[in-house]
């Protein structure tokens, strides 16, 4: 039997405030993240990730606060991060009520964060980001916001996250981000391919098909949108009905 197969709304926050963009640029105002956290819950999304995208420490207490109120929303499982550098970050957002916490760039600068987190909190509660970026015949990883190349093949990045300790991957697409043209799904194929842990996909979503082709053809085990929910182009219960109508084995909400 296969697991269900996940539906994940993200809130990018700058503290307080939802925002979004596209290609990691270009931000406006989405929002109040308590009101959206509790609208997806009822909604039957599977997991919710809230990220700090600021991400500076005059920032964290703002963004500690945020995740505290969300958590208070919430019936399902909550992923926070953004700025995470230190074990005592991530004890911060746990104690704030996240389930996981989620790195990325302080992960790429010393990958033994990501072993520290996971013995404290256990591999499943590690979710390794990677914001990755086509080049050539290849994807290199971004980081500080999509800013900057790491200098690094996305496909061995996975791997090495996995060896530290990583229990799930976070895989954003910056070539698609709030494209709404599709997901990557060669890049999520790829990373699927090269790795035992899920594989959250995202960045390009819009249409339903977009999610089932993701789920068939990239062997992504969650799908993570933003705007789309934010902006009730897709609600997640249809969309969970269409993909159980197309084969996609899901939690349907009550």
């Amino acid at each position: 039997m296969s697991l269900a197969r996940r539906i994940i709304p993200c809130l990018d926050t700058d503290g307080a405030r939802v925002v979004k963009g596209v290609n990691f640029a270009g931000l406006r105002d989405a929002g109040d993240p308590v009101a959206l956290a509790a609208r997806y819950n009822t909604e039957g999304a599977d997991e919710l990730v809230v990220l700090d995208i600021a991400a500076s420490r005059d920032r964290r207490p703002t963004f500690l606060e945020t995740i505290r109120r969300v958590a208070a929303e919430l019936s399902i499982p909550l992923t926070a991060g953004g700025g995470i550098r230190t074990l005592e970050d991530g004890r911060a957002v746990v104690r704030a009520g996240a389930d996981k916490i989620t790195v990325n760039t302080a992960a790429v600068a010393r990958p033994e964060l990501i072993s520290e987190l996971s013995r404290e909190f256990g591999a499943q509660a590690v979710v390794l980001a990677i914001d990755a970026k086509r080049q050539g015949d290849h994807w290199d990883v971004m980081v500080r916001g999509g800013r900057e190349s790491a200098s690094l093949d996305a496909l061995e990045w996975a791997r090495t996250g996995v060896s530290y300790g990583t229990g799930e991957i976070l895989l954003t697409s910056v070539d698609r981000d709030g494209t709404q043209c599709g997901f990557d799904v060669a890049l999520t194929a790829a990373i699927s391919g090269s790795v035992s842990v899920p594989v959250i996909a995202s960045g390009g979503a819009k249409l339903a098909e977009h999610f089932v082709e993701i789920f068939r053809e990239g062997a992504a085990d969650a799908a993570l949108a933003a705007s789309i929910f934010h902006d009730e182009v897709q609600p997640i219960r249809p969309l969970k009905e269409f993909l159980a109508a197309n084969g996609i084995e899901v939690r349907l909400p009550c």
